[in-house]
């Protein structure tokens, strides 16, 4: 019995197999990236049926295609045998390809079970036609359709299991594949039907005992299976796009959590490691230097002249100065050397060493590094360093040590004459000891009621009769005896111990103004300064408005006096805090005025009140008539944006009378007064 195919439908089944492929391919990959066993269990299981039913489908299709002269039905229970064949072979295949590593052998093997897994559902499926007499296959041709479908399942595994490392042209890939692997299948079942021989006279069987309809059957199969396949490739779709925004979500909150890192643990502006950051390196260093058995050098720099810079051309060029400071150092390290930025013109290197002599010879490379000039904005300046150097273990053990005795020798290359560079010295330690037993001690300072202030009172001009105070922080050591500002006010600027500091300072001025105006002194004012670092802190505003608050006094009667290197170091950060302290009412003194160069183009921004002419001009102003030139600038200056000006250091009876004529409006000083406690400062100007 001759057959005939029809060609529209052999077309649909080679499409189908390529669909099937393709479906095949992807579902391999997404099992094999599962990142849970649950999930790579529910692809292996959706890919499978999805899979299998390609598979299959294709084969009814050609089958389908097949016409004989008769008619032609199929038995439902042989039917649905082919299908879990087709879709066994399906499965294992996915799980096969899912592994790690796919060996020759392997491949082999499951190529012949695979190869033999589609072949059955082929041959099942021809049996359930029931063709009585039964069909008979030509051995040749029915050998030929197995190696096809076992060479068929060894190019589809290792197309598959290549395809899993291929991250270039993956779409362009796995389409070729797919077509390849559609055209082996197709080839397999065409050549399976090549083999089929219909005795003459035949009939089907499953026609007569009430099988499937060709027809009904044709319906069923292309539209279960491509709607199968359909949602298959749609929700490997959409796994697709999730994984993508998961791994992009991912992306970007690694970035960002990088970012915070950098943030949290370098220098904003030269991008160096900061002081958190270099307390880690240094204690991993002195590990791993007490486990290999090797020396550590720690070398602390600190820039001579930068003040002189700062204030000659502004701090944007000297925060561009540090930047090409910090890179020439750099450029003479090694990278498993440290680096690291404290604040301000304070740097520290940290470095194995096999002998004093390679801390040396370093500290000499940085120094004539350094000496030469530095060329920013046309401007040639001239710096140098003070380097001092401590070793590990000769001289310290542990962190807190290395780096005090570091400073302590930076301190006495800069007592001796500056740009050069000293080891630490035994003879050097009684500094160092005076001023961690000072860090130490003032640390408890607060809870101990040892701060106090004093106040020096601020006079109008021309008159007798204080109109308010400058609040002076002094403390009274238990053994050392009264300590002025300027003994401890840099150890607390550098352990930032200024912040708690400071606002005590502003709470105990804020309670003392309150006393004296309950006790009927109600015009008079209270000044207090405020430290770069305090300047600077986000908690300043919210500070001064509880001291205000607790203390119930008018903002108006606060000032705030902040130094005009301090407002000037970021104009931008300055003016924002400026005006929200000026929006609560406070009044602002820009402290030391005239020692800044750049500061005229930006006060007229500033929301002050208040000029205080810097003391250094005031000293010769009689004698001086570059001095008193440049007060009477400022007192013009100030009266032309309104503002009050404030001298201090006023200390003869002709410097009062200079600046009273002058115009000046407050005056300051010990000629007038000096600080005094706040019981003497009542009886001394009621």
């Amino acid at each position: 019995m001759i057959g005939s195919y029809n060609q529209s439908l052999v077309v649909v089944s080679l499409l189908v197999a390529i669909l099937a492929a393709y479906t095949a391919l992807d579902m391999s990959a997404r099992v094999a990236n599962s990142q849970s066993r649950r999930a790579a269990r529910i692809w292996l299981v959706g890919g499978a049926a999805a899979m299998g039913l390609g598979i299959w489908s294709m084969h009814f299709i050609g089958m389908l295609a097949f016409k004989l002269p008769i008619p032609v039905g199929y038995d439902l229970l042989l039917t649905g045998c082919s299908l879990a064949a087709s879709v066994a072979a399906s499965m294992y295949a996915l799980w096969l390809v899912s592994r790690q590593r796919l060996s020759a052998g392997r491949l082999l093997a499951g190529a012949v079970l695979m190869g033999l897994g589609i072949a059955a559902m082929h041959y099942i499926g021809m049996a359930a036609m029931r063709m009585q007499p039964g069909i008979d296959y030509d051995p040749w041709w029915f050998s030929a359709s197995l190696l096809i479908a076992i060479g068929a399942s060894a190019a589809a595994l290792w197309i598959a299991q290549r395809l899993r490392h291929q991250q270039k042209r993956l779409m362009p890939m796995r389409l070729l594949a797919s077509l390849v692997m559609g055209v082996a299948i197709v080839g397999m079942h065409y050549t399976g039907m090549a083999a089929a021989r219909f005795p003459a006279g035949a009939m089907c069987g499953a026609i007569s005992d009430g099988g499937l309809d060709t027809h009904l059957l044709a319906g069923l199969v292309i539209v279960t299976t491509i709607a199968t396949l359909t949602v298959a490739l749609l929700a490997s779709v959409f796994d697709g796009q999730m994984r993508l925004r998961t791994g992009l979500l991912a992306h970007s909150l690694a970035n960002a959590n990088e970012k915070l890192v950098q943030a949290a643990l370098h220098d904003p502006l030269t991008q160096l490691p900061n002081r958190v950051l270099l307390q880690d390196r240094i204690e991993r260093a002195i590990e791993k230097a007490a486990r290999r058995e090797f020396g550590l050098a720690l070398m602390f720099c600190d820039l001579d002249g930068f003040k002189n810079v700062n204030d000659a051309y502004g701090h944007q060029l000297g925060d561009r100065l540090l930047v090409q400071f910090s890179r020439r150092v750099n450029a003479l390290l090694r990278s498993q050397d440290t680096f690291a930025r404290l604040g301000g013109d304070e740097f520290v290197i940290v470095m194995a060493i096999d002998s004093p002599d390679d801390a040396a010879l370093m500290a000499e490379q940085i120094s004539t590094a350094i000496n030469e000039p530095f060329l920013i904005d046309n401007a040639e300046l001239l710096v140098s360093t003070s380097i001092g150097i401590a070793l590990y273990p000769e001289d310290a053990s542990s962190e807190r040590e290395l780096m005090a005795h570091a400073d302590a020798a930076m301190y006495h290359v800069k007592q001796s004459g500056r740009n050069g560079h000293a080891f630490f010295t035994s003879t050097m330690q009684a500094g160092t000891r005076q001023r961690l037993r000072l860090l130490q001690d003032l640390r408890r300072a607060i809870v101990r009621n040892e701060l106090l202030l004093h106040y020096q009172p601020k006079f109008p001009a021309g008159g007798s009769r204080a109109n308010g105070a400058e609040a002076l922080l002094r403390w009274n050591h238990p053994e050392l005896g009264m300590l002025s500002p300027d003994v401890f006010i840099p150890i607390a600027e550098r352990s930032g111990l200024i912040i708690p500091i400071g606002e005590w300072v502003l709470d105990a001025a804020c309670a003392q103004l309150r006393a004296w105006h309950d006790a009927g002194n109600a015009d008079w004012s209270m000044a207090v300064n405020l430290s770069p670092l305090q300047f600077a802190s986000p908690t300043l505003v919210e500070s001064v408005r509880g001291a205000l608050q607790r203390h119930a006094l008018d903002p108006r009667q606060l000032t705030l006096e902040v130094t005009e290197s301090t407002a000037m170091k970021d104009v931008d950060a300055s003016l924002q805090m400026l005006e929200a302290l000026t929006a609560m009412g406070v009044r602002i003194a820009i402290d030391d005025f005239g020692t800044g160069y750049s500061s005229l183009l930006y006060l007229k921004r500033m929301p002050a009140t208040e000029l205080k002419i810097d003391r250094a001009f005031v000293r010769d102003l009689e004698h001086n008539a570059e001095d008193a030139a440049i007060v009477s600038s400022i007192i013009a200056l100030g009266r032309s944006l309104q503002l009050q000006v404030v001298a201090e250091g006023v200390e003869t009876e002709a410097q009062r009378e200079f600046l009273g004529a002058l115009g000046c409006d407050v005056l300051q000083g010990y000629h007038l007064g000096r600080p005094m406690a706040a019981a003497e400062f009542v009886s001394c100007n009621s």
